[in-house]
């Protein structure tokens, strides 16, 4: 029986982006050109495992993953900053094709003004994505602060936004398809994922 091709129609509306979006997040997600995000309770879902012989273990959601390089693949910047250094960080960062990948920060606000800085950003042009107390110093700066459900309550309540799903569950792309949805990417990015 020979293969028939099916014809999907793009969606006139968008799906990805909740019906009570603030109109003030979408503008902020509008003019985003440069995502960051905390690792360990973000990317991750916070929990630190080690092997019998001392090795960290992390695990990463492949949905984050597919989100990040969308992001890049639409020239919008993607950090990381991090306090905690791990080689996985580092090997998960290179496979994805981040190249601004910031461990062992202790002033994460300070490493955020130096890569605005080097990228000639504005604070306004900043998406961060954090879940404990190290992170609000750089939400506060940035144009459009991002929490994840199981961040600290401080961090949740000075965000602009928060994602419905958890760090290491998807929230990082809910942040990814909010980017690219408030700057109509969308419809573009799917008529290609369909050919």
């Amino acid at each position: 029986m020979p293969l028939r091709s099916i014809r999907i129609p793009l969606p006139t509306s968008n799906p990805v982006l909740p019906d009570d979006l603030p109109t003030d997040i979408r503008e902020r997600a509008a003019g985003v050109k440069l995502a960051v995000f905390d690792v360990d309770g973000v990317l991750t879902d916070g929990k630190l495992w080690y092997t019998a012989d001392g090795r960290e273990i992390k695990a990463f959601h492949a949905l984050d993953g597919l989100g990040l390089k969308r992001l890049l693949a639409n020239g919008i910047e993607v950090a990381v900053i991090t306090a905690r250094l791990s080689h996985v960080v580092t090997e998960r960062m290179a496979e994805l094709g981040v190249a601004h990948v910031y461990q062992g920060q202790k002033n994460k606000r300070a490493c955020l003004e130096q890569l605005l800085h080097a990228l000639r950003l504005d604070a306004a042009q900043v998406a961060y994505t954090g879940d404990d107390l190290p992170d609000l110093a750089p939400m506060a700066l940035a144009g459009l602060s991002i929490a994840v459900p199981n961040a600290h309550p401080w961090v949740r309540e000075r965000a602009r936004w928060c994602t419905r799903l958890a760090g290491g569950n998807g929230a990082a792309r809910e942040v990814c398809d909010l980017i690219l949805a408030c700057q109509d990417k969308v419809g573009s990015e799917l008529a290609a994922f369909l050919k």
